[in-house]
């Protein structure tokens, strides 16, 4: 006998694919007169913002960018911005988010790979993206944003933005991807080699990522979010569609600094911010001065593996509420929380600091997060001492890494994304972080390949063998040491080899120490990195 449902077919009526689109779309009809943006003097609201969304949209429709192109931004988080995120998606494209700390090799790099055919660019970056066209053979075309909110504007490349905005439609009539699967965005992460891997997402997961922070973070209707994570990270960990879905206000932030952050929270009643441990390690050493007339609620997010326990005493003992996620870029940012329980408000702050700082459990619209053996894939015992590989499925994984099936392949061995860091399952179903499998240093919130530093060490002819391990950094959470055997009878000075790097990394990615001599190896001569870590560790504290 067939089921009873079997004759009830999916159709226009009942069936819609998820796209954070629609947010834009509702908010704008639902809440017009809302303020969306807030930049400098400049006061968008979000009927403002859906138009020359759909106007951009139209426009670059009309030079060409159709479904399945990739549309690249290289902005800091300005208006701009925030428009590109439902604008390119619009046109059926995908918006490619570059990091504006990146050298022009490597922005090179990912506009060729990921086939870039328009780059909307800052005038800051003018000199950058000079650069890095220069090393193409086919140049995507340059459309130029001219910020009078930059402290430096530079050259025009190309087409004028807000000309182009103005050529475009307001009406343009756009529709939802016809399959939620399809490509939303394109995310470079350096994961643990030097070449960087192209990591896409699709409708249907930044969709439901908008939405998870929202419930996992306990968003309201109309929050004031203040841009301090950069956009260019997974897509600003989704918040562009987020704020959209609550008809929030996104207040633009061009330079992340105290003073810039403490005066936008207290001008604009900032409700709700996220970043790097530095970000609220910034806030928590600025002068009392300027924390001064900040007596509403904030509420901040901070991503890392492990957040220094005094960052978040000390946002507490500020009167912020902090609350711990952890995410990749595979996993559209955050997709695990720290969810808090009643009973932590009874612990001491010593406890409660513990307790937030664990990586937690699943984002609501993650299917599952689990801790397993990597070579078995069982889940491990949750006993706070056998050590498995953190492991996500659902809907807010990534599809894969564009044009690399081995790579992808490996990612998602067993049926679920290995995230590479190591972990504990406690008996109380929270993640906790031991070590990392990968040899990734996090660095303010940046992800510094090891790899791709030695490989610049080794460029050195004086050099003979080189290791990048992670040192703990006060200020930074991790930078990068390096440790450097030189061939026999060669001579070089730390600030030469100094010099020697700033040629092929960008600035966030040199060593922040350098140190000579033979280095710890196996019978096989494989380096032994784990000795180093532990050397870093020890001269760390000494310095």
């Amino acid at each position: 006998m067939a089921a009873i449902h079997d004759d009830l077919p999916r159709n226009a009526a009942n069936h819609a694919p998820l796209s954070p689109l629609s947010f834009i779309a509702r908010t704008a009809a639902v809440w017009p007169d809302r303020t969306s943006i807030v930049h400098g003097a400049r006061r968008d609201t979000w009927r403002e913002t859906y138009a020359r969304c759909r106007r951009l949209a139209s426009a670059l429709a009309a030079q060409g960018i159709a479904h399945g192109d990739t549309v690249a931004a290289l902005l800091p988080n300005t208006p701009a911005m925030v428009e590109m995120h439902f604008a390119v998606p619009m046109t059926g494209a995908v918006l490619n988010t570059l990091n504006t700390r990146l050298d022009a090799t490597s922005i090179a790099f990912m506009l060729e790979h990921g086939r870039a055919k328009a780059l909307v660019a800052d005038t800051e970056f003018a000199p950058l993206v000079r650069d890095a066209l220069a090393r193409l053979a086919s140049p995507p075309v340059v459309i130029d944003v001219d910020d009078p909110m930059a402290a430096t504007r530079g050259a025009r490349l190309g087409r004028d933005y807000e000309a182009l905005v103005a050529s475009g439609d307001p009406e343009f009539a756009w529709s939802l991807p016809a399959d939620e699967w399809d490509a939303i965005s394109l995310n470079y992460t350096s994961g643990t080699t030097g070449d960087p891997k192209g990591v896409v997402y699709h409708h249907r997961g930044a969709y439901l990522n908008a939405i998870s922070n929202v419930v996992d973070w306990g968003m309201p209707r109309h929050a004031v979010y203040l841009w301090t994570l950069p956009m260019f990270h997974c897509n600003g960990w989704c918040f562009p569609w987020t704020l959209a879905a609550i008809a929030g206000v996104n207040v633009c932030l061009r330079k992340v600094d105290a003073a810039s952050i403490l005066d936008a929270i207290r001008t604009h009643r900032v409700t709700h911010y996220c970043g790097a441990p530095i970000v609220h390690s910034t806030l928590i050493n600025a002068p009392d001065a300027m924390k001064a007339g900040i007596t509403h609620k904030v509420a901040g997010l901070v991503a890392a593996a492990a957040p220094p326990a005094a960052m978040i005493e000390g946002m507490e003992k500020m009167g912020f509420d902090i609350t711990h996620v952890y995410g990749l870029t595979e996993t559209y940012g955050p997709a695990a929380v720290c969810a808090k329980q009643a009973a932590w408000d009874a612990l001491d702050i010593g406890a409660r600091t513990e307790r937030n700082g664990r990586q937690g459990v699943a984002y609501t619209m993650q299917e599952a997060m689990s801790v397993r053996d990597p070579e078995t894939m069982a889940a491990v015992p949750a006993d706070g001492a056998t050590i498995g590989e953190i492991m996500f499925r659902g809907n807010i994984t990534m599809k894969g890494y564009l044009r690399n099936p081995p790579a992808t392949a490996a990612a998602f061995a067993g049926g679920w994304f290995h995230s590479g860091d190591l972990a504990v399952m406690q008996p109380d179903g929270y993640v906790k972080i031991r070590d990392r499998s990968k040899d990734v240093i996090i660095s303010g919130g940046e992800n510094i390949s090891s790899l791709e530093v030695e490989e610049a060490l080794y460029r050195h002819p004086a050099v003979l063998a080189a290791a990048v391990v992670a040192q703990p950094d006060a200020r930074w959470g991790e930078s990068p040491r390096a440790y450097v055997e030189l061939k026999p009878g060669a001579d070089v000075t730390v600030e030469a080899l100094a010099a020697h790097c700033r040629q092929y990394l960008a600035g966030f990615k040199m060593p922040k120490a350098f140190e000579f001599g033979e280095l710890p190896k196996t019978s096989t001569g494989k380096i032994q990195k784990f000795v180093l870590r532990e050397r870093a560790r020890s001269a760390a504290a000494i310095e």
